[in-house]
């Protein structure tokens, strides 16, 4: 949700920041610059379109089952409209082309730091953006493994613990 917003609706569609932009858009640049955060994730689901079928969705999860930081930006919107406006915190996970593991699923993909990366992408003080654009770029083969899930995760009522398990795809 970008600071200058006049609406709250326009964070529907700011929900992943391109790599190859985040530096030059207006809704990502000052984030880019200054607030930068890494988001924790042990898995993430991708969604293949199927010709004639629901999307598959797919389990992408680290192949050394250590969790995994993607690059992410902070904002802190407050609605203009309000006298003393409650605080609205967002964030936004950058994008990046595919690797090797995720290209047959889909052409983008969240970057994944490595942990050597950290300090760096986390300091407030860091406002080299050619450096940290340097940052964003497809995992390292091998970072990640993929397997393909029940379409029951299309619904978000559906929980459990199946929901992570590999199924057997038709042919």
């Amino acid at each position: 949700m970008p600071f200058w917003a006049k609406d709250l609706k326009i964070g529907d569609r700011m929900i992943n920041a391109r790599a190859e932009t985040v530096a030059e858009k207006p809704a990502y640049r000052k984030a880019f610059k200054k607030h930068r955060c890494l988001l924790p994730v042990t898995a993430f689901y991708e969604w293949e379109r199927v010709p004639d079928k629901p999307k598959q969705p797919w389990l992408f999860s680290p192949a050394d089952g250590e969790p995994l930081a993607f690059a992410g930006l902070w904002e802190t919107w407050r609605d203009p409209e309000e006298d003393d406006p409650d605080p609205v915190r967002s964030t936004t996970i950058v994008t990046t082309s595919a690797n090797e593991v995720m290209a047959p699923v889909h052409d983008r993909m969240p970057v994944i730091l490595p942990e050597r990366a950290w300090d760096q992408w986390l300091d407030p003080e860091n406002h080299d953006t050619g450096a940290l654009q340097k940052l964003l770029v497809p995992a390292a083969d091998g970072v990640l493994e993929r397997r393909p899930v029940s379409t029951r995760v299309n619904n978000a009522r559906n929980q459990g613990p199946e929901l992570v398990e590999a199924i057997s795809l038709p042919d």
